[in-house]
């Protein structure tokens, strides 16, 4: 059995029913390591550029990773990718809980799936037993309940994970569910299962798996649990989970308010984490592997609606659908969180879409005829549970808002897409860049569309002078080097970036349990070559220079903030062409954001160079050779 490895990979063509096992190709994991970067290789080499994302030439990729269920600190994450029907691009969203383990346990690497299913259907793991049953009396249902049905109907052994109406209905922002809240939410995943008529995917294993060195692995990672436990960070973890943050960002002035109005929210105290902990809170929760609880089991209790049950809302969903919808009560935080839960819908986008809504409704760009015969204000729960039940099932202007902020802004113009905050067609993360360029920057390059954990930077943004726009590339390139290496992984960031858990400890694990002998530059170059294949297979299926994707909505640049410790700052666009400007000089593009051929040759991308010069959008060489961040210059001093 390879070290690290389950040792097999399923190929199921959902047009014929076919399954095949094949051998797990070790090299493609040594060179690529596994999760978002395997997905990005085999979607670039098998998704014909033309494809429609939500047809049967795509793919729909689950990859366990090289690290996931080897009892490392929180081993726990699985990879979905394809090519992205939200911003027809490389596409990957990841999720924590114990999916991924016990596909491992199964005895499986990976899945790909490729054509549609003639009928609804969902996949049936068992250790040996591999099977598409009939999911006719699972469709229509809705994530959560769907999970538990199936837990009911096959055992609570079973880990699974769903999509919702809003998958079923090719919502372009669906996301897929597990564990009853942990969701792989961006990109839209969820619609690419629908569009394969893909249900569920259901897993039970009970095999183990083989390391290079077991005793040096254990003695590492007790090593770590020890020292861990008495960080100061725990605590506040353990007890908010990222909730902690939702203070701390208004506090900061980061928070996005009112569809990105502002920065700063009056009515914080009644939506913070320990709002969360007095009024919602059941008990705590953990991924596989994990000792920081950081998941919190919720009841959401509003007079006249159902009580219901969740995990959250955690920062992102707590912003996104609190600060910035106007939300003045935790509960109906939580409620929408449910909501976007159970319909299958990510809350990141989900609350995106529901703010833009909300302030063309607020300008009057759209009105109660448009919501049969509903309003659409600020604040208030109810319209937001209609509206969604609209973007859910499509119906009416539901279908126009289905396809996320960009498209939305398309239909309606009149000046909207100045306020649809998003990128690449992706709604951006619960943080405002005006005053954090370095975070704008990293909305701005993001190699799916607008992403927090592609590149977190406010910290540095305010150690170094929040309305300095200088050497934010660097800084930039570097955590978009390091931070998506965890999704290739399969494993948390949070123990590296909140208890500091060193790269290189972290390198050290991966060669305990894969004998490969790596070192953190080449980890970092491996993902240097991944970002660089997702940039060329965006430039071929857009057909246009990087440069144009790049640029995020004009509020960022013609908007100040109104309100709040931030009031009056911002930036200007031509701020945001130097930040451009001096990222692509770091990554080793041209000035329109293409990669040159010397770059990719460099990074063994050879033929993806071949095919950019064939489109006509090859990087022209730069006169000082190849410049990227790297080696010894891969972390920034200024970091």
């Amino acid at each position: 059995m390879p070290n690290g490895l389950a040792g097999t990979t399923l190929r199921i063509n959902l047009s014929t029913g076919e399954i095949r096992r094949l051998p797990t190709d070790e090299a493609l994991y040594r060179r690529w390591h596994g999760g978002r970067g395997i997905t990005a290789k085999i979607i670039y080499d098998e998704v014909p550029r033309d494809a429609d994302p939500l047809g049967p030439e795509n793919l729909f990729i689950v990859n366990a990773g090289i690290m996931s269920g080897c009892y490392i600190p929180a081993g726990s994450k699985v990879e979905f990718g394809a090519v992205s029907p939200l911003t027809n691009g490389p596409g990957d969203s990841n999720m924590g809980g114990h999916f991924g383990p016990a596909l491992k346990f199964a005895g499986y690497d990976m899945i790909i799936f490729e054509g549609v299913s003639a009928k609804p259907v969902y996949l049936f793991v068992d250790n040996e037993v591999v099977e598409l049953r009939d999911a006719s009396g699972y469709w229509g249902m809705k994530s959560l309940d769907c999970e538990k049905r199936l837990k009911e109907d096959l055992g609570e052994d079973f880990e699974i994970v769903t999509i919702g109406p809003a998958g079923e209905n090719g919502v372009l922002f669906s996301c897929i569910t597990h564990d009853f809240g942990r969701q792989a939410g961006r990109t839209g995943q969820g619609a690419v299962m629908g569009s394969k008529r893909l249900k569920a995917i259901t897993v039970r294993g009970n095999k183990s798996l083989h390391v290079k060195d077991l005793e040096s692995l254990r003695k590492q990672v007790t090593e770590i649990i020890l020292r861990t436990q008495k960080h100061p960070n725990m605590v506040p973890w353990q007890k908010y989970g990222t909730a902690f943050f939702i203070r701390w960002s208004n506090d900061n002035a980061v928070i996005p308010a009112y569809n990105f109005q502002t920065t700063f929210y009056e009515d914080i105290d009644k939506i913070d984490g320990d709002q969360l902990v007095e009024k919602c809170l059941i008990t705590h929760k953990a991924c596989f592997g994990c000792w920081m609880n950081c998941g919190k089991f919720t009841k959401a209790v509003i007079p006249g609606k159902p009580e219901v049950h969740l995990e959250g809302p955690e920062y992102e969903t707590g912003s996104l659908c609190g600060a910035n919808l106007g939300m003045k009560d935790i509960n109906h935080v939580a409620y929408i969180n449910w909501l976007l839960d159970n319909l299958g819908m990510d809350s990141m986008s989900g609350g995106g879409v529901i703010a833009f809504a909300m302030e063309c409704f607020e300008r009057g760009l759209i009105n109660p005829s448009d919501l049969e015969g509903h309003t659409l204000k600020w604040g208030s729960v109810d319209d937001v549970e209609h509206f969604l039940e609209m973007v859910a099932h499509r119906r009416g202007i539901g279908d126009w808002f289905a396809g996320g902020t960009k498209r939305a802004a398309a239909k309606i113009g009149r000046g909207s897409e100045k306020f649809a905050m998003q990128v690449k067609g992706q709604e951006m993360s619960g943080y405002d860049g005006r005053w954090a360029p370095g975070m704008l920057l990293s909305y701005m390059t993001a190699d799916i569309g607008a992403h927090h954990n592609r590149s977190w930077t406010i910290t540095v943004d305010m150690a170094e002078g929040r309305e300095k726009v200088e050497d934010r590339a660097k800084i930039v390139v570097y955590l978009q080097h390091i931070r998506p290496l965890f999704d290739t992984w399969c494993i948390c960031r949070l123990f590296w970036g909140e208890l500091d858990i060193t790269p290189e400890e972290i390198v050290e694990s991966l060669n305990h349990i894969t004998g490969w002998g790596v070192d953190v530059d080449e980890v970092l170059r491996t993902s240097e070559m991944i970002w660089n294949l997702n940039r060329c297979h965006y430039i071929e299926r857009n057909r246009q220079n990087g440069r144009a994707f790049d640029y995020p909505p004009a509020r960022a640049w013609e908007d100040k903030i109104p309100s709040g410790p931030g009031k009056g700052k911002g930036l200007s666009l031509l701020q945001i062409d130097q930040m451009l400007d001096e990222y692509y000089a770091a990554r080793g593009w041209d000035k329109n954001g293409n990669p040159t051929r010397e770059l990719l040759e460099d990074l063994g991308l050879g033929p993806a160079a071949s095919n950019l010069e064939e489109l006509g959008f090859l990087g022209k060489p730069s006169p000082g050779g190849i410049p990227p961040v790297r080696g010894e210059k891969y972390k920034p001093k200024a970091f």
